[in-house]
């Protein structure tokens, strides 16, 4: 009898043992930390075009138009490259598609440093920079949660968008130091070589799929094996893009997001200095307000991201857009001569919403489209880019026909109002159901 339980009982306990420590540290969260740091180097060339404007132009004579058409450009491809990127992403990996986005983006911003010619500055900032930076968009964030995470999926959603506010954050002071002491050359070879810095870490750390190490996803009883890679990654995104467009979800969060993106890059990110100066409030106290609100932004997305974990993600859209839309309505009657505690109280405020609306927006695309979700938000976000550029140039137009930002205001408000109620006209998946495309 001794014979027999003697093998079992101390056999038990040694294997029990080793299930417990080895998901201690799960390895999807080093690969969201690698993201994180991958997306904050990257924000180096989201800090700059701003900053380039006057000095390109005192030294080139080229009309702020001439260069505000290279960043036009540059938007445009972020927006629209972002799908294409997801797919691409899904052809031949992450780690790839990532590590050569960056070293475009190294590439363009180096290059920019012995142009001559405007035409070299929309190619090399426009177009270099803007197809790199838009495969570094969200939909990169996007396909390492959808691969990665089960759980937790809203909250890491949150962290890696708030990681681009961060790192303009980090490196927005540095660079306008640069500018201002050492010249606008030194700044754009500091771009290229944070973005090449981050290469060695995405090559050596980052993996494709949990399966690649024997893993299941984060969250999940059982492992899920690697997809066979799509070939035809242009023609995937197209083709995704016209099934989706199909479905009233997509139009919906299409609106929804295009209207947050003209709530935020286009209307406050652009206009919100020169507003705020027209009231006689000086530029760099304006300028610095617009800092705080990054500050706050990385608050804010962080808990959007745990809300849409525990609660409804087309409820917490609407209510994101209802506080915008209302904080809005009130910032003209806030712009004064000097900085004010309601003008705080907006600041904070409306900081805690910048882009709170990106983790339920993900949910809402991962629900009615599955395993396309992560293409899908490309195209989303493409909406959104294209919002942002129609406010930037109407507001503007606005302030030339009407004397004010007033009614820019006032439109905002309204077309955040209209967000929230097509955030609640989104139905609601069955449980169970397969996606929608």
């Amino acid at each position: 009898m001794n014979r027999t339980t003697l093998p079992e009982r101390p056999a038990e306990p040694r294997v029990a043992t080793r299930r417990v420590r080895l998901p201690r540290v799960h390895r999807a969260w080093s690969v969201a930390a690698v993201t994180f740091v991958t997306i904050v180097g990257a924000a180096a060339f989201a800090s700059l075009p701003g900053l380039l404007i006057e000095p390109l132009h005192e030294e080139f004579d080229w009309s702020r138009g001439t260069i505000g058409f290279a960043v036009s450009v540059n938007l445009a491809l972020y927006g629209l490259t972002a799908p294409f990127a997801a797919a691409l992403m899904d052809r031949f990996g992450i780690r790839r598609v990532v590590a050569a986005a960056l070293t475009v983006i190294a590439a363009g911003s180096l290059l920019t440093v012995w142009m001559t010619a405007a035409w070299q500055l929309v190619l090399f900032w426009g177009v270099l920079v803007g197809l790199g930076s838009g495969s570094m968009a969200l939909a990169f964030a996007a396909t390492v949660t959808n691969r990665w995470f089960t759980a937790r999926r809203g909250l890491v959603t949150g962290v890696l968008t708030a990681a681009g506010a961060s790192g303009q954050l980090v490196f927005l002071p540095l660079l306008s130091w640069l500018v201002e002491h050492q010249g606008w050359r030194p700044a754009a070879v500091t771009v290229a070589l944070s973005a090449l810095a981050v290469v060695p870490f995405v090559w050596l750390l980052l993996r494709d799929h949990p399966a690649d190490v024997g893993l299941a996803p984060y969250g999940a009883e059982t492992a899920v094996p690697k997809p066979e890679p799509v070939p035809g990654a242009a023609r995937r995104a197209v083709r995704v893009l016209l099934r989706a467009a199909r479905t009233g979800p997509f139009w919906l969060l299409a609106g929804t997001f295009a209207i947050c993106g003209a709530s935020t890059n286009g209307l406050v990110k652009t206009h919100f200095v020169p507003a705020a100066h027209d009231h006689g409030m000086p530029i760099t106290a304006a300028a610095s307000l617009l800092a705080v609100i990054g500050v706050f932004d990385v608050v804010g997305t962080v808990a959007s991201g745990w809300f849409t974990d525990r609660f409804e993600a087309r409820r917490l859209l609407a209510v994101y857009y209802a506080l915008r839309g209302v904080s809005l309505l009130f910032l003209p009657m806030l712009l004064a001569p000097s900085v004010e505690p309601p003008m705080i109280f907006f600041i904070v405020f409306y900081g805690l919403d910048w882009v709170a609306t990106v983790p339920p927006t993900i949910a809402l695309c991962r629900e009615h489209f599955g395993d396309d979700s992560a293409i899908v938000f490309g195209w989303v976000l493409a909406s959104h880019q294209v919002g942002a550029a129609l406010v930037a140039f109407l507001g503007g137009a606005a302030r030339d026909v009407f004397g004010s930002y007033d009614v820019v205001w006032y439109a905002s408000g309204a077309l955040c109002a209209a967000a929230a109620l097509m955030a609640l006209v989104i139905r609601r998946r069955p449980v169970g159901t397969g996606a929608a495309v």
